[in-house]
């Protein structure tokens, strides 16, 4: 028993090990300057949009995975008539094309409600790793736009032109989500072969001329999107697993999703394979096209990872580079009928949490089948823009400062010098205390305290350990937001 519990013990300091060196060590800096001022700026805007949609929203079902012949609890079929016959369903689940329609398509709505809850930028899926297209690619019939699904005659047939337009009438940066791997073509899942995982199902290097038909048809897709779809200011490329092993990525980077969920029987647990998509050959010439484009090649460490991005979670400290969590607002990253969205108060303090590690927020929102959001996501977005009208000035164009939180109160600081602290109501606490001690915080002498959204000037009196703040009676009834108050510093001693 105890060389069990020794051999736990030792895989779980590993793992640690393992996301500790993801976190500090691994980032490469950018040296274009143009991409580098695109990068301050991108970590300025602190909130944005991630959507996930295609014909799997149909069946409510996890985007892509359930195609994939992996024995994980995120690739299980459920839906279809057949669902315990893999070829069959696969089948099914690619004839959703020919009755995806969602008539009420409107993101006009969608990005005035991202606007007006505080979002300063957007990404959109493209295309996932099911290799269905949400624009109108010259390079696949497997797309919106063709003849056979329905939405095709729609005068919005090209989402994604229509989805960028809406956004950037609202001033919000665009993103195209785009997947490495496409698991429709034909040059990655070779019909002559039967796929094994999510990796491509031949070995590239025995069949090299097959593999440059898929890079080439890669590239192609990404520079189209580049060249007919107006200003992109992020190149977002999942399917980490699509890459060269060079000496930073010769095994798999950790990921939550390889390590949430065990195989069930054994029947297969992913390879690793060498799969070399030439991404710096792809990003000079994305940058030919789109000066300045930040590009994300997620989990694969190098020098086209402009930021990083924890995914479904936030991490514990400040990190010493840029980064976004890619958050969930209910459910999964894909539709479903019956989710339960999280309250303003869990956002809130999600958001803040990660503005005071320096973080940003790309929450996730899930449309319908139809092309609807879920009220449950208006509600949410509503929250922030309530608590953003009052607070934005304390979560844009800020940065960390040191402890970054004490207790419940996050803190943050702008270019002005000016401290923010974030007092994080407690469960059931719809009032800020009449007395907020902070010790880890000196302010200045005689500098002035306000509470955002209120003008009057806080009275407080330096402890033996920072100081104390007295919020008067009358504005403790009368706060100007719900969920988080800000209190601003003037200035601070350094």
């Amino acid at each position: 028993m105890k060389r069990i519990l020794f051999i736990i013990a030792i895989l779980f300091s590993l793992q640690m090990f393992s996301q500790a060196i993801y976190e500090d060590e691994r980032y490469v800096p950018e040296t274009d300057p143009l991409v580098l001022k695109n990068l301050e700026e991108w970590q300025g805007k602190k909130f944005g949009l991630l959507m996930h949609w295609g014909t799997y929203s149909q069946w409510g079902i996890v985007e892509s995975w359930s195609i994939c012949p992996e024995d994980y609890g995120w690739c299980e079929r459920k839906k279809g008539s057949n669902p315990g016959n893999y070829t069959e369903y696969v089948k099914e689940y690619e004839g959703l094309k020919k009755t995806f329609n969602p008539v009420k398509f409107d993101p006009v709505r969608w990005a005035k409600a991202a606007k007006a809850a505080g979002m300063k930028y957007m990404v959109f899926t493209t295309k996932h790793h099911d290799g269905f297209n949400m624009y109108d690619t010259k390079y696949s019939d497997y797309k919106v736009t063709d003849k056979d699904c329905p939405f095709s005659v729609n005068p919005k047939a090209d989402i994604l032109k229509e989805v960028f337009n809406a956004f950037r009438a609202e001033n919000i940066s665009t993103g195209a989500y785009f997947s490495k791997p496409d698991w429709h073509n034909e040059n990655y899942w070779d019909p002559y072969f039967p796929p094994f995982d999510r990796n491509v199902n031949y070995d590239p290097s025995l069949y090299p001329e097959k593999w440059q038909k898929y890079v080439d048809f890669t590239h192609n897709q990404i520079l189209e999107i580049l060249t007919n779809y107006g200003k992109v200011d992020i190149l977002w490329l999942d399917g980490g697993w699509v890459r060269k092993r060079d000496q930073q990525n010769l095994k798999e980077n950790y990921d939550e999703k390889f390590t949430e969920n065990e195989s069930k029987n054994g029947f297969i647990k992913h390879r690793v394979v060498d799969q070399d998509p030439k991404m710096d050959e792809l990003v000079v010439k994305a940058r030919q096209k789109q000066p300045g484009i930040i590009v994300v090649d997620r989990a694969v460490h190098g020098k086209n990872q402009n930021y990083l991005t924890p995914e479904g979670r936030v991490p514990a400290k400040t990190l010493p580079y840029p980064w976004e969590s890619c958050i969930t607002s209910g459910g999964g990253w894909s539709y479903s009928p019956d989710v339960t969205y999280m309250t303003g108060r869990q956002g809130i303090h999600m958001l803040i949490d990660i503005v005071a590690k320096g973080g940003n927020l790309l929450l996730n929102v899930a449309p319908s089948p139809e092309g609807e959001w879920q009220q449950g996501a208006y509600d949410l977005l509503a929250a922030y823009g309530d608590w953003m009208k009052v607070n934005s000035t304390a979560i844009y164009d800020t940065k960390p400062i040191e402890p970054f939180k004490e207790n419940n109160i996050c803190m943050t600081q702008n270019k002005s010098g000016n401290v923010f602290l974030f007092y994080l109501a407690k469960e059931g606490e719809t009032k800020i205390p009449a007395e907020v001690i902070v010790k880890s915080i000196n302010p200045k002498k005689g500098t002035k305290i306000t509470m955002l959204g209120a003008k009057t000037p806080l009275k407080w009196t330096k402890e033996k350990e920072g100081f104390k703040v007295v919020i008067p009676e009358n504005l403790r009834n009368n706060l100007p937001c719900k969920e988080a108050w800000t209190l601003k510093i003037e200035a601070i001693n350094q």
